[in-house]
């Protein structure tokens, strides 16, 4: 493993993450795309850059919160990453519910229908609950456990067709949307889990061999570009050679295991390109992805007050005033954040 304490190429793919998905809220939700041809490739591929955040995100989460549990000399029950990963997993459900709260609510009585939807936060936060109790309960497994997360991370991929359809309305709806799409929340654990689980394969599999990732990001680009290019056609190869629908289900709509494809690209990218990105405002950024989140959610939203940019602007700017607003609104959600943590005495 290197001998810097934190992976710069982690940090960098986290900080593109964070950054892609704030601009990612601000252009969809002030942009008025009536403005725009929306069948320019400018546009199009803007839409689709925008569809690998959640999914780079949630891996991620994955990857660094175990490789965080693999770097502690103490493994099983005792080791004290478990305790500072249920203190975090709790802190993410809060702050995703105190995001969501509206004070003009508040004061007539009421709550906000979507204070209980579940978002990003509530899911990474169970994510790492989820984590824990595995890794708890298998730690005996030692090395093998990466087998563990694999087959979780195949299977919640692979069974994606059968549980979109479920009916969940014998259950609680503040239940059900934490479950799966259609009930609410904006993000649930199936199948934004099965990220999670990849992630979690991957810090185990690479677990020493942090010192060669240049040589390993071209196993992660070749591994990418044939589940973003082939995935699908084998997929479809399956469904028709051994007569399972559920394999051709699969390909017809196979945004997960490409979407998979995305990130492992992009973290070969990283990988490649470690040595141009030690840049500090890089590391700065993606060692506090979630104060730039809860930032951004005040600005954007208008969390507590109800006043945010949204409530004035949504679908109004011209794409050079979003772009221009952008640059401004990237700027102050990383301003607040380094002036909070210096002024609170944080490194």
């Amino acid at each position: 493993m290197p001998t810097q304490s934190r992976i710069v190429f982690l940090d960098a793919l986290r900080a593109f993450a964070i950054l892609m998905m704030l601009q990612g809220h601000w252009m969809s939700g002030l942009l008025n795309v009536n403005q725009l041809d929306t069948t320019h490739w400018g546009y199009r591929f803007w839409l689709y850059c925008r569809g690998f955040t959640a999914p780079a995100f949630f891996t991620l989460t994955g990857w660094v919160f175990c490789l965080l549990l693999l770097k502690n000399p103490l493994q099983g029950t005792q080791n004290p990453r478990i305790k500072k990963g249920l203190k975090r997993g709790a802190e993410l459900l809060i702050w995703g519910y105190l995001l969501r709260l509206n004070l003009p609510s508040l004061l007539y009585g009421n709550i906000n229908p979507s204070f209980f939807q579940p978002d990003v936060l509530h899911i990474i936060g169970l994510s790492l609950f989820i984590i824990i109790l595995i890794y708890s309960s298998l730690y005996f497994l030692k090395e093998r456990l990466v087998w563990i997360f694999l087959l979780f991370g195949i299977g919640i991929f692979m069974l994606e067709p059968l549980y979109r359809s479920w009916n969940l309305d014998f259950l609680p709806p503040g239940i059900s949307g934490y479950l799966v799409k259609g009930y609410g929340g904006v993000f649930y654990l199936f199948p934004w889990l099965g990220y999670v689980f990849w992630g979690c394969a991957i810090a185990y599999f690479f677990k020493n061999r942090y010192s060669n990732y240049q040589k390993w990001g071209i196993a992660f680009m070749a591994v990418g570009l044939a589940l973003i290019f082939h995935s699908s056609s084998f997929f479809q190869f399956l469904g028709s050679s051994f007569q399972i629908s559920l394999f051709q289900k699969i390909a017809w709509n196979n945004f997960l295991f490409i979407r998979l494809g995305d990130v492992l690209v992009l973290l070969a990218l990283f990988m490649f390109f470690q040595a141009q990105i030690k840049a500090k405002l890089w590391r700065f950024i993606g060692a506090h992805t979630l104060e730039l989140y809860i930032v951004h959610y005040f600005i954007l939203y208008g969390s507590i007050t109800g006043y945010g940019v949204y409530k004035f602007y949504a679908k109004e700017l011209l794409l050079w005033e979003s772009i221009l607003t952008l640059l401004f609104f990237l700027g102050a959600c990383i301003g607040i954040v380094f002036v909070w943590r210096r002024k609170n005495h944080h490194p």
